[in-house]
């Protein structure tokens, strides 16, 4: 699960900020820090992006433990070829976290 990720709101105002604590916030590079309203302001973009990161992680993970179908050796099944398309598909149109979170995966096909 990822804990911190890089956000920039304008040039004088890139931060870290840890996903479960929007207090934990780490200002990089000498740029000029923003009010905390400013960045709750921003929240629900955060909120989005991180839980996207979670989503693409956990269905990197998923393709990678397939790769091997892809090989030039081996002969991918019709099932296969659609899980793979399915993963690859999972992000579009999830543009809400509501939408993320509600994101089920495709049943894991192993040959």
């Amino acid at each position: 699960m990822i804990e911190k990720s890089i956000f920039k709101i304008n040039p004088n105002a890139v931060f870290s900020i840890n996903a479960n604590d929007i207090n934990q916030i780490t200002w990089l590079n000498d740029t000029t820090p923003i009010s905390k309203e400013d960045i709750q302001a921003q929240f629900p973009v955060v909120e989005l992006e991180i839980a996207l990161i979670e989503l693409r992680e956990k269905r990197n993970n998923l393709l990678a433990k397939t790769d091997w179908t892809a090989n030039s050796d081996v002969t991918m099944s019709d099932a296969m070829k659609t899980y793979r398309q399915q993963l690859r598909d999972a992000p579009s149109g999830l543009d809400t976290v509501e939408k993320v979170n509600a994101y089920t995966f495709p049943t894991e096909v192993t040959k």
